[in-house]
């Protein structure tokens, strides 16, 4: 009875009419859902200086008034994981915003910028379409402390520089600590030295975000590293891009979800996010071993021009490879090679044979080797299940996230969660799967990332808060984007718009810039 009174009570002041006011913005009619996860309802929403000003049955004239009937009116989409730190060279951000994405969560997989408070200013003197936020990354001030990628601890002194970075970016703003156990250097560094930082950035309300050291068959022991990380270092923990990768392990969803239940249960605070595509995508370096690449690009090539070393750092690729279950690398797609372009959208097993007349292993390695050599490239990687991840987009926790930097529209061959992730959640898992609920799909897409990451007053419908707005078709949403042809952007968003200002309509970026830096602990 007493929730039935609650919905009753909320869905009354939704209707309640708004006295008459002159507005920014009006959009009418349309079916809003509030990001809360709640029932969505009919109603008008209405934007002035920035904030939503109304929600409701609005009266009132308006600068611009917008029929939205037929349509639904979300919060703007908080992506929780990407890598846009070049965004000051493409401040349109248009694969996000043409996706829904208003807020932008920067510093993931250990990687930022040092000094957050620069690069802040930066981005406010150049005026970027979305909002962003930022981590400050473990992989950074490693390397910045201990003057490279070296296979070793820190030492005493080396740690308190560590700290003091972190210290300073949280004081800057930063919203959390990240790491990249599987990059250079964060691969070399033991739990304690992670749990030392974690504690700095929980002193400040931090989180805890990590792309675990395993996604395979060690994903266990990575996830019991990640809950003592967040236990000892006082922190919230975000498990980044949540998956199984490789055949061995497929399946143990409900496995890998107990065990964060356990955790959750136990008294810590552990979310995640996933993209909803079965491909990840790096570098091409994830497949030489660290230690091999360990002090930068003259030292590994350096190795790889040493007989001996060279046979040792061959013979763990084809052990490594053979581990997984695999005959060949095929499985990895070259996404952008610019010493090479004619490699790009083709396997290692194909530009072994384009590139080397020959798609045997030994040439497979030697092409890996040999890129590696000229700078690396990026590249798409498949070996996950659907099944897999449905099951992890089912839990309510699971906030979906792009793990893409912002695209320059034709170059290359990239993954197409880039273009297409939020689309693909509301127009394949919500739609045409019935997966989710439309409220609950958008709800992790708005108000628990906010939430997460305390990005205060966004991820709401609500007067108040700050007016990023999604209007989508949910019969057309869609991403168009695929593995072959990524560079399509998602369909079916008749407005976006990021603190009152609109910057997408019916499918087109309208060029204006009005997104904010948001920093933790900051107005």
């Amino acid at each position: 009875m007493k929730f039935t009174w609650i919905v009753g009570l909320w869905l009354g002041l939704i209707n309640a009419p708004v006295l008459a006011q002159e507005f920014d913005l009006l959009l009418r009619g349309g079916r809003v859902a509030d990001g809360t996860g709640n029932p969505a309802v009919f109603a008008d929403v209405a934007v002035k200086g920035g904030r939503i000003a109304a929600v409701g049955r609005v009266t009132g004239t308006a600068k611009r008034t917008l029929d939205v009937k037929g349509l639904v009116v979300a919060p703007g989409f908080v992506d929780t994981h990407t890598h846009a730190e070049g965004i000051e060279d493409q401040p349109l951000a248009e694969n996000f915003l043409r996706m829904g994405v208003t807020t932008l969560v920067l510093g993931n997989c250990g990687g930022s910028r040092l000094n957050l408070a620069e690069y802040f200013k930066e981005l406010e003197a150049t005026n970027i379409s979305p909002n962003v936020c930022s981590l400050i990354g473990h992989n950074t001030v490693r390397r910045q402390a201990m003057g490279g990628s070296v296979l070793r601890p820190p030492t005493d002194a080396e740690l308190a520089k560590m700290k003091g970075y972190v210290e300073q970016a949280m004081k800057d703003g930063a919203v959390g600590l990240a790491t990249g156990l599987i990059y250079l250097p964060g691969t070399f560094a033991k739990t304690e030295e992670i749990m030392e930082l974690a504690k700095v950035a929980g002193a400040h309300g931090g989180i805890y975000a990590s792309h675990m050291r395993s996604e395979g068959e060690g994903i266990y022991k990575a996830l019991d590293e990640l809950f003592r990380i967040a236990r000892e270092g006082g922190t919230r923990g975000h498990i980044s891009h949540i998956k199984l990768t490789g055949k061995n392990v497929w399946g143990q969803t409900a496995k890998v979800i107990a065990a964060i239940e356990g955790a959750r249960a136990s008294g810590l605070d552990i979310t995640q996010d996933q993209y909803v595509y079965p491909a990840s995508s790096t570098g091409l370096s994830q497949l030489i071993p660290d230690a091999a690449r360990e002090g930068g690009a003259d030292k590994f090539r350096e190795r790889v021009n040493d007989p001996t070393q060279k046979a040792d750092i061959v013979k763990h690729m084809k052990e490594t490879l053979r581990k997984q279950g695999r005959d060949d690398f095929a499985y990895a797609v070259i996404a952008n090679y610019t010493k090479d372009k004619s490699l790009n959208g083709l396997n290692i097993v194909e530009a072994a044979k384009k590139k080397r007349g020959n798609d045997s292993l030994d040439e497979q390695v030697e092409l890996l080797l040999e890129i590696e050599k000229s700078g690396g490239a990026s590249a798409v990687f498949h070996g996950m299940s659907e099944e897999d991840l449905r099951e992890f987009a089912k839990h309510p926790n699971t906030m979906f996230a792009s793990d893409s930097g912002v695209r320059k529209f034709g170059e290359g061959v990239p993954h197409p969660r880039g273009y297409g992730n939020n689309a693909r959640v509301l127009g394949e898992y919500v739609r045409e799967l019935k997966l989710l609920r439309i409220e609950d799909a958008i709800r992790r897409m708005t108000s628990l990332p906010a939430t997460t990451f305390q990005l205060k007053d966004r991820g709401v419908l609500r007067e108040g808060a700050w007016a990023d707005l999604v209007v989508f078709d949910p019969a057309k949403v869609m991403d168009t984007a695929t593995f072959k042809d990524p560079h399509q952007y998602a369909i079916g968003f008749k407005l976006v718009a990021v603190n009152g200002v609109v910057v997408v309509e019916d499918d087109r970026h309208l060029g204006t810039r009005p997104g904010k830096v948001l920093r933790l602990n900051q107005p």
